[in-house]
Order: structure tokens, then sequence, then C-alpha cells
């Protein structure tokens, strides 16, 4: 029997980078090869989003006058072309690009809010982009920059869920994983001026080495996801869980243990890489204590965004709450009685997103006890604790806000949709409701809505 069968089904063998007869195969073509499968469901959602985008400023043209946006962003630096040029980039830059944008043209300077905002993004946005501002091209480089750090970040991070899919599901529910993560109804955030593709790249990017046992490229990834997201830093729980008890690519499936519990795979030296995970948030701090004397600022920043600790999955129960006051508000007809807490806006607005947020939240617990059962235990963990901090820190007047966009990067549950759907012949229902209901969604942001 040769090395190969006795490793199993688990174990990804790795081509020969100097096999004898064989041609090296290019750069350019190794990334084709990543790209071509994901190809179709980038260029369509993207324009999708633009088009839909650019329908939401047009149908909406009171939402975007400076009257109305301008409170949410003061410099302008979302706005920066005249008319035409910001209607094209619309769909890219709105509510959390604004800060984005400020940080990556002047750091954070002495505002504290600012440091809600972890700094991988920012500093890709100003590398790209400060170059241009120099030779006078303005703050509108940074905009740009931003839109293709996104753009190039939503590749990498398409191509290798499609690769991870692929693995434990087979080619076709891998191409069916990629296009819900593009079509999801918050995917607009992939090609806006914010962080998520950015994360969905490197955390994607994380398990997919853990999964080869590549775990130093595991380490270095998942630092760089603590440097982009707080949630970057529960990587290590995964990634600790693939290296225990697989499937991974570097060791060969042992026999089956006793205890479930029981570790498959014994611990050695290269588990130290794990380690690294944190560095990316200790490095943020280490910057913060530098620069401005206060190295916890992140964690105490919370209340100026009326977010407030709950307890563990504090939010489910307020989420829950909040969406049966929405019911009753919605139900009553009526606008001079508020059955929650007050909120900026209309009261029927604030009861729709509550409702919204909640059916998210639906999904999300379905998904996850979907994703525990069919899927390897890391997939179901790290879903866990993409959505523990959120959930565990509700906004007052929205206890669930922003969670339908947190679950955009939360690949593993569009990986269990992709083979639900699949089973039950509902493919076509699925990928169509999705893109629906990005369209609307980002016709609303682009218009200055509050969406997620």
């Amino acid at each position: 029997m040769t090395r190969s069968a006795l490793m199993g089904a688990e174990t990804i063998r790795r081509p020969s980078a100097g096999t004898r007869g064989q041609p090296r195969v290019g750069l350019l073509d190794r990334l084709a090869g990543w790209v071509a499968p994901v190809w179709r469901p980038l260029w369509a959602s993207r324009l999708l989003v633009w088009s839909a985008g650019v329908a939401g400023v047009l149908v909406w043209p009171t939402l975007v006058t400076p009257g109305v946006w301008r409170p949410f962003d003061p410099d302008r630096l979302t706005a920066p072309f005249g008319p035409i040029g910001d209607l094209l980039v619309a769909p890219a830059a709105r509510w959390d690009s604004a800060w984005y944008l400020a940080i990556a043209a002047g750091g954070y300077g002495d505002d504290p809010a600012r440091t809600a905002f972890f700094p991988l993004y920012p500093l890709l946005v100003r590398a790209l982009g400060g170059p241009a501002d120099v030779l006078g091209a303005g703050v509108g480089a940074y905009l740009v920059a931003g839109v293709l750090v996104s753009l190039l970040a939503l590749a990498a991070g398409l191509a290798v869920v499609h690769r991870l899919a692929a693995l434990e599901l087979g080619a076709a529910d891998a191409g069916l994983t990629t296009t819900l993560v593009a079509l999801f109804p918050t995917a607009y955030a992939f090609s806006a001026v914010y962080s998520e593709s950015l994360f969905l790249a490197l955390s994607a990017g994380a398990l997919y080495a853990g999964r080869l046992g590549r775990w130093r490229w595991a380490g270095v990834l998942a630092a760089l996801a603590s440097a982009t997201r707080s949630t970057g830093v529960l990587l290590v729980v995964p990634l600790a869980l693939l290296y225990l008890y697989g499937p991974r690519g570097d060791r060969p499936a042992p026999p089956a243990q006793r205890s479930r519990w029981q570790p498959r795979h014994a611990v050695r030296g290269d588990l130290g890489w794990l380690t690294l995970a944190p560095a990316g948030l200790g490095a943020y701090l280490v910057y913060l204590a530098v620069t401005t004397g206060d190295p916890a600022a992140p964690f105490r920043v919370g209340g100026l965004w009326y977010r407030e600790f709950a307890g563990p999955f504090g939010a489910v129960w307020e989420g829950a709450v909040a969406a049966l006051a929405g019911a009753r508000q919605l139900a009553s007809g009526s606008r001079a009685h508020i059955y929650f807490q007050p909120a900026g806006g209309d009261p029927f607005f604030v009861a729709l997103h509550n409702l919204g947020d909640f059916a998210f939240l639906v999904f999300a617990v379905v998904a996850i006890v979907g994703v525990l059962r069919r899927l390897p235990l890391a997939y179901g963990a790290w879903a866990l604790c993409a959505v523990a901090l959120p959930l565990s820190l509700p906004v007052g007047p929205e206890p669930l806000a922003s969670l339908p966009r947190y679950l955009a990067v939360v690949f593993p549950l569009h990986m269990w949709l992709a083979l639900w759907a699949r089973r039950h012949r509902l493919t076509a229902p699925v990928v169509i409701a999705s893109a629906i209901g990005l369209v609307a969604l980002t016709a609303g942001f682009a218009a200055w809505r509050w969406v997620a």
C-alpha cells in the first residue's frame, strides 16, 4: 500500500515544487486557478450591489442631501468627487466608511471613538492611497484605495472559502457556498470601505491553513485577523480543535478513539504557532499605549456606541424582547405610543429593524446547529465564536444592531445553507431570496438609511 493511501482521505497531497519532467506553474496561472471558480459570483454580485446602490440614491434623493448625512461625515470623506463621482461611489462609502477613511487619512488622533475600529484595514488603505494623496489626489484617494482593498480581499476570501468548502462538501456545494456568501443580504459591505472582506479572507485563510496542517501560516493569518477585528483572537479556538481533532492534511486519520472527546492527534511543537493569534490585538494595544497612553481604549468605548455587556449571549433575550415590542408597535398602527426604548427615527422603522435583526438571529441559530451536526467541530466552534461578541454586547435601542452584517463573514453558516438548499432542492429559491435581500439593503445603505 502506498504512503498516500495510508494517509487517508483527509490528507491533502501537496504538489512537488520541482518534479522532474513537469513544468512549473507560474504565479499568474496559480492565481487564475484560485480565482476562476469564484469569478462569476464575484463580478455578478458586485454588479448587483453597484446597480442597487446607485438606484437607491436616485430613488431616495432627499436622504442623501448634506443636511441628512453631514452629521455622520462632517469632513465629507465619503463625498469628495462631486455629484457624478459621489453617486458612483455611494454603494461603497457610507456610515462606518467615514471612520475608516478618517483613520486612514489622519490616524486615531485624540478621538477615543475611533479606537473601536481596528488598524489593519485602514493601514492598508493608507498604504495604497497615501502616495496618491501626497501627489494631490486629496482624500478621494483613500476612498478609491479602500474600495480596491475591499474588492481584492473579497476575491481572496471567496477563493479561500471555495477551497475549504470543496474539501468538506465537494465541488458543487463549494460553488454554491461562494455564491451564497457573495449574495448574502448584507454582502454590500464586502465592497464598501469596511473591514468585512479583509476579515473574511484572513479568518477563512487561517482555517484553510490549519485544515492543510500549515500551522505557521494559520498562526500568522490569525494574528492579522486579530489586528482587523477583536473577534480574530477567537480563531485560536477552531484552530486548536482542528489541530487536536482534525480533519487536517498533514497527518493521517488515526483509528477511532474510545471517547469522542479524546484528541485524535498528539500535541507537538508546531501547536505553538497558534499562540500568534492574539499578536495582532497585542500590537494594536501597544501602539495605543505609545501614541495615546490608553491601551485599554478599545474595550472602554462601547458606551460611546451604546453597547453594554449583558452577559454571554445576553443580546439574544434582549433581541427577542425588542422583536416582540416591534411587532406590537406595527400591529398598533400608531406612532404615538412607543412600545420599546425610544431611539432616533420613525418608531415603525425601528420596529422593522428589530424584527429583521431577530430574523437573522433565528437564521444564525438554525445554521449553527446545522453546522455542528453536519461539519467538523472546528467549523461550528468558529461560528459560535464569531457571533459571541455581538450577542453579548447589545445596543440599547436596537439590541441586535449590526448582527446581520457580522453574519456575512461567518462562512460555515453559508456552507451549511448550501448543503441544506441542495438537499431540499431549494437552491434557486434560496439564491433568489438572498439576492433580493441584497438589492433592498444595498439600496438603503447607499441612500444613508441605517440597514445593519
